[in-house]
């Protein structure tokens, strides 16, 4: 059985339509698309290269994020030609109603309800499956508690309007924190591992 890890570019107050850039998704008006873009320094290239090259054995995307990533990344250089070079070739499962096929090398097509055919893919492979981008897949992901661990990226930006991460009917979890630290242009990564169920009490 794998664990499924959301990977997140993320504002302060949860927004995370459109980072790489105008036009990327705006859907309902959004006018926002490159917030991520001023706070891309060598230290977050860093972490990206980590995350990918380490955590990650297969791809989880829903439709919009799959034609984003296969418009792009199958035509990247240096110096991101490392990534792109384990993108390119790893496993990467697409959640669609609307795909018939998929071009992009070694990428398949999870057909039926999205909640149904991950939790199935969760049983068939081992390793890591990390999703990117994808919100309303991740939703989803959420309200069926298939989700055992985030990966946030956080910037130091408030939007106000947007795709939020945390969707409302989200299914309630308890969350630790396992890593967490600061680049240079001040993106907080933080990881967090499945804790159980929420614990409650008084405060006094």
């Amino acid at each position: 059985m794998s664990t499924l890890i959301v990977t997140a570019f993320v504002t302060l107050d949860g927004i995370v339509q459109a980072p790489g850039g105008p036009g990327e998704d705006d859907s309902a008006g959004f006018e926002h698309g490159g917030w991520l873009a001023p706070y891309v320094d060598e230290g977050f290239g860093e972490l990206m290269g980590r995350i990918f090259e380490r955590s990650a054995d297969h791809l989880l995307l829903g439709r919009k994020t799959y034609d984003i990533f296969a418009g792009y990344w199958p035509r990247v250089a240096a110096p991101d030609e490392e990534i792109a070079g384990k993108l390119n070739s790893m496993p990467k499962y697409v959640t669609s109603r609307t795909l018939s096929t998929l071009d992009w090398q070694n990428s398949h097509l999870l057909k039926g309800e999205a909640a149904e055919s991950v939790a199935r893919l969760k049983q068939q492979v081992d390793g890591v499956i990390m999703t990117q981008g994808s919100s309303e897949l991740i939703g989803t992901l959420q309200q069926h508690d298939l989700v055992d661990e985030y990966r946030l990226l956080i910037s130091p930006v408030l939007l106000g309007t947007g795709k939020r991460l945390f969707h409302e009917g989200a299914a309630p979890a308890a969350w630790t924190l396992t890593e967490s630290r600061t680049t240079g242009a001040g993106v907080q990564y933080c990881s967090y591992e499945r804790a159980g169920k929420p614990e409650y009490g008084s405060v006094e």
